[in-house]
């Protein structure tokens, strides 16, 4: 069983996980692009096949350098129009992005209140976002089969997870990401991993690698993101997914800067899940009371990441 070592690694990294000051607008948030990772151009693989790891990183950064990081992107880069123009051609819709992600990426806690205009209130501030939830209406609510909880970077690479092919869902021998983006043919990928491996960031980071390499493989733009985390936090991601964004030159989306200000960084007491709990709410941001809380942050400038990309790969003003 040739797979039989890559299904080992997974269930043994395979961990459950269940739901548990103000953020600055996109006008507060300026930074330089991060440079183009050199990199080969990459040959369309069939489901189930992985690239090779990613290049040597060219430069290191500094462990804490996603603190002072902005939240949303700004612009892209030239590879990444790149990417996104090739997917067009090669018949990615537009019109559409899908999720790749743990438990703090399912629905309905994450932006699936955006296909429902009775579930958000996005204010005289936000009001700017409404073309993009509109453009993307048919992306927020679908549940994603690169998604759920206790996904990791590994198991959404492994086609032993979707061993139990059904009508008009994945296929024998597809992994979770080959078979959504084959279902969704989105243009764009949201990445948030926030399983951190029991420590072991080697692991992480090669997983991680891989995934991106083939989101990019597809001819679809990922944005990959950072997560909340306590200042004595004992193991941290956050510096190796800036690191990752920085070789490839693939957007950020730094919700870890986004929770540095908030009470207890965003976090309930176990020091993962996000506040609150519950979702009545965690999409009204011209409420201040809920602009304190992890869950409400986090949907907003996940939709602020989407618009910033978005705009800057199809030139939308």
């Amino acid at each position: 069983m040739k797979h039989f070592p890559f299904i080992v690694m997974s269930l043994v990294f395979l961990t459950a996980c269940g739901s548990g000051a103000a953020i600055p607008s996109t006008e507060m948030v300026t930074r330089t692009l991060i440079p183009v990772a050199t990199i080969s151009p990459m040959s369309t693989l069939r489901p189930g096949e992985m690239p090779a790891p990613s290049p040597s990183p060219r430069a290191t950064l500094t462990p804490d350098a996603w603190k002072s990081l902005p939240v949303v992107p700004v612009g892209v880069s030239q590879r990444m129009i790149e990417i996104y123009q090739n997917g067009l051609v090669r018949g990615r819709d537009p019109s559409r992005f899908s999720k790749i992600g743990d438990c703090q990426t399912i629905s309905p806690y994450f932006l699936a209140a955006f296909g429902d205009p009775s579930k958000y209130r996005l204010g005289d501030q936000y009001a700017y976002l409404q073309p993009t939830i509109d453009h993307f209406s048919g992306s927020w609510s679908r549940k994603s089969e690169a998604t759920h909880s206790g996904f990791n970077a590994a198991t959404v690479l492994n086609p032993f997870w979707t061993l139990v092919p059904k009508p008009g869902e994945c296929e024998q021998g597809e992994t979770p990401v080959s078979c959504e983006l084959r279902l969704n043919n989105p243009s764009i990928v949201v990445i948030s991993m926030e399983e951190e491996w029991s420590g072991d960031l080697v692991k992480y980071d090669h997983y991680m690698r891989m995934l991106v390499e083939y989101v990019l493989s597809q001819d679809v733009v990922p944005i990959i993101a950072t997560r909340a985390e306590l200042p004595d936090a004992p193991i941290s991601i956050n510096a190796i997914v800036v690191q990752i964004a920085y070789d490839y030159g693939i957007p950020l989306w730094n919700f870890g800067a986004a929770t540095v200000p908030l009470p207890d960084h965003g976090l309930i007491a176990d020091g993962f899940h996000l506040t609150p709990g519950a979702i009545e709410g965690n999409y009204y941001f011209d409420d201040p009371a809920r602009m304190e809380l992890g869950w409400t942050v986090r949907n907003l400038t996940a939709l602020q990441a989407i618009d910033a990309v978005y705009r800057a790969l199809s030139s939308q003003p």
